[in-house]
């Protein structure tokens, strides 16, 4: 009998074995799911390709970003797809505002910015929009904080609300540490 009992105890044990490890696989799918759903419907992450943004955002570096942000101020930096090529930029004006670039500078609603943390002058550039230029509903004018030989909305034109995939949260410097 007790050969029986020890018999009977081991199958136990090993079904029950068998029963943990479903269950622990099932509970890591499911976190898996989760973590997956998270990135796919809430944040982003972009892996920034170029200098436009320096020094705030270098080369290399990874920004993550939130997509359900509803409304965009003036400063934020945002990930946005224009034409087919996704990029990092900086809002400088939106909806209601009159943008105009001149030898001066960027000025929006007729008043000079003074802004922290561009190094370099905004210029116009030869080619790309008119100005000024009066921003429409759900429209809004981006620059790179590098303002030479920059792509950005002085050859693009306003950034339409829909072509903004999200606000940047926090960066992952990857390189030049």
């Amino acid at each position: 009998m007790t050969r029986d009992k020890k018999n009977t105890q081991e199958k136990q044990s090993s079904a029950s074995l068998r029963e943990d490890l479903v269950f622990l696989l099932l509970k890591i799918g499911i976190l898996a799911g989760l973590l997956l759903a998270t990135f796919v419907f809430i944040f982003g992450i972009y892996r920034n390709t170029d200098n436009s943004m320096f020094p705030a955002v270098k080369d290399g570096d990874l920004a993550l970003y939130y997509r359900l942000a509803d409304d965009y101020n003036v400063s934020d930096a945002v990930v946005i797809e224009k034409d087919g090529e996704t990029q990092i930029r900086r809002i400088v004006a939106k909806a209601g505002d009159i943008v105009d670039i001149t030898a001066d500078g960027l000025k929006v609603n007729g008043y000079l910015q003074q802004e922290t943390g561009i190094y370099t002058e905004t210029l116009p550039y030869t080619e790309g929009i008119d100005f000024p230029l009066t921003l429409g509903k759900d429209e809004y004018f981006v620059l790179g904080d590098a303002r030479t030989n920059t792509r950005d909305s002085r050859i693009y034109g306003a950034v339409k609300k829909g072509e903004i995939k999200g606000s940047v949260m926090t960066l992952l410097r990857r390189r030049g540490i």
